[in-house]
């Protein structure tokens, strides 16, 4: 069997004629000239040089297969990957109570089956919060870590090919858990979701959550004027004296190491606003705070640096064994382009943001409208619109020789999302142009705005 990792943790273990018959079924619905070449069959035992071919050649199909949007997008591959999950956890179809966590430590326990996907699990949340069908697509499941004071610290956002009890209870861990936050970054968007009472409690805890961990900074005097709205039950204006403040909207990560301004750099990494924003360390102890625009991103790559080990530590987001790194190529002034780059564990996280940043900025661009963006109806199911299937993972596949030491190749990347192949590089020479992601939010800066 061959171990498929998506998004750095142990997805699914699948065999060759699996992957066979996924091929077949993809071929009969969008014909031989859409979906790409499969490694043949081969009729005599592999040497270990053909196994590792053979995964090298699967790894590639099952990359490509997951950058076409149609493929990619497409029930036929994300229910493929949801069934092996199942079937991998050996975990049979049953009844099911999951908990899901609010934003203020509620728990909402929701009777789902063991096989229901991420947006049947939303949809069950939302049901039992009454949120009502045109607000659930402001909201999604994260996977997150809860730290010993009660924080949480991102693990991932949950995706469409995968099923959320499954890949909670496969860690093992009680600290992971998933919780609903809202999935939006322009905070003009609170005002749909103020409109419900639901939304709007939703929306209240979220922020007075945030405000409680020292998400947002508030001074002495603005932390008066929230705690007498507090007392007056005054939601709405809470919330909007909340979104004049410093990072209202953004997610704030784990501490972490830059390369920038200089290696080796401690910093905490934001995400909001249409910018990742840095407060590093120096190593004379000095904090320096910048930001890096979205818009002056030309393109950024996922990658880990260490080899995917066998058994559990691959399915242990969070551990030290996979070293993952953001790495982005930013326009620092005209005509200087530079590649800064994030070790961390929430590498991953950091790229899904960057992800929907872009999307949201690309649906606002061409007219689009946010609910349209969130939510559309496939064959009576639920779907989520393509610009917002943002993580297009390509898997990684472990060779199935397990006697032979798993090893980190340059072919081997951690890629989160969707490859927009650009069409040239300036960068690293070990990278080939599909390892990026091209941001078509992208835009260069004119003399008179330096």
């Amino acid at each position: 069997a061959y171990n498929i990792h998506v998004n750095g943790v142990l997805h699914c273990r699948v065999r060759y004629s699996q992957l066979l018959g996924l091929h077949e079924q993809l071929r009969k619905e969008y014909g031989a000239n859409v979906v790409p070449a499969f490694p043949p069959k081969k009729i005599f035992t592999l040497t270990p040089a053909e196994v590792e071919q053979r995964r090298e050649q699967l790894e590639k199909y099952m990359q490509a297969v997951r950058q076409d949007p149609m493929l990619g997008g497409s029930e036929t591959f994300n229910s493929f990957l949801r069934k092996a999950q199942q079937e991998t956890q050996q975990i049979p179809t049953e009844e099911v109570v999951l908990e899901v966590l609010l934003s203020n430590g509620q728990k909402v326990k929701v009777t789902i089956l063991t096989s229901d996907q991420t947006e049947d699990v939303l949809e069950a949340v939302a049901s039992k919060l009454d949120l009502p069908d045109d607000l659930v697509g402001y909201f999604s499941l994260f996977l997150v870590r809860e730290t010993k004071d009660g924080a949480f610290s991102f693990v991932r956002k949950l995706q469409e090919f995968e099923l959320p009890y499954v890949s909670v209870t496969s860690l093992h861990n009680p600290e992971f858990r998933i919780i609903l936050r809202k999935s939006y970054w322009d905070s003009a968007y609170d005002d749909d979701v103020m409109e419900h009472r639901v939304g709007l409690n939703l929306l209240y805890a979220q922020t007075v959550s945030d405000i409680e961990h020292g998400w947002i900074v508030v001074n002495k005097e603005q932390h008066r004027q929230l705690k007498s709205l507090q007392e007056k039950v005054s939601k709405k204006e809470f919330i909007r004296l909340a979104q004049t403040l410093k990072y209202y909207g953004y997610l704030k990560f784990d501490p972490c190491v830059t390369d920038f301004p200089e290696k080796g750099c401690h910093v905490v990494v934001s995400a909001g606003n249409n910018e990742l924003n840095f407060q590093v360390r120096l190593p004379n102890e000095q904090i320096k705070e910048g930001s890096f625009k979205v818009t002056r991103m030309r393109c950024w790559r996922v990658t880990s640096s260490v080899p995917m080990s066998n058994g559990p530590s691959g399915s242990s987001p969070g551990k030290s064994e996979v070293k993952l790194e953001l790495a982005f190529e930013y326009l620092m002034s005209k005509d200087r382009l530079q590649w800064v780059t994030i070790t961390s564990p929430q590498a991953i996280m950091l790229s899904i943001c960057l992800q929907s940043m872009v999307d949201e900025l690309m649906v606002k661009k061409s007219g689009g409208s946010i609910r349209k963006m969130f939510r559309r109806r496939v064959n009576g199911a639920l779907r989520r619109s393509d610009s917002q299937q943002a993580v297009k993972s390509p898997p990684l596949l472990d060779s199935p020789d397990a006697s032979r030491e798993p090893m980190a190749k340059l072919s081997s990347k951690l890629t989160s999302v969707s490859l927009r192949g650009i069409s040239h590089s300036s960068s690293a020479n070990d990278m080939g142009a599909n390892d990026f992601h091209g941001n078509y939010a992208f835009e260069g800066i004119g003399d008179e705005d330096l």
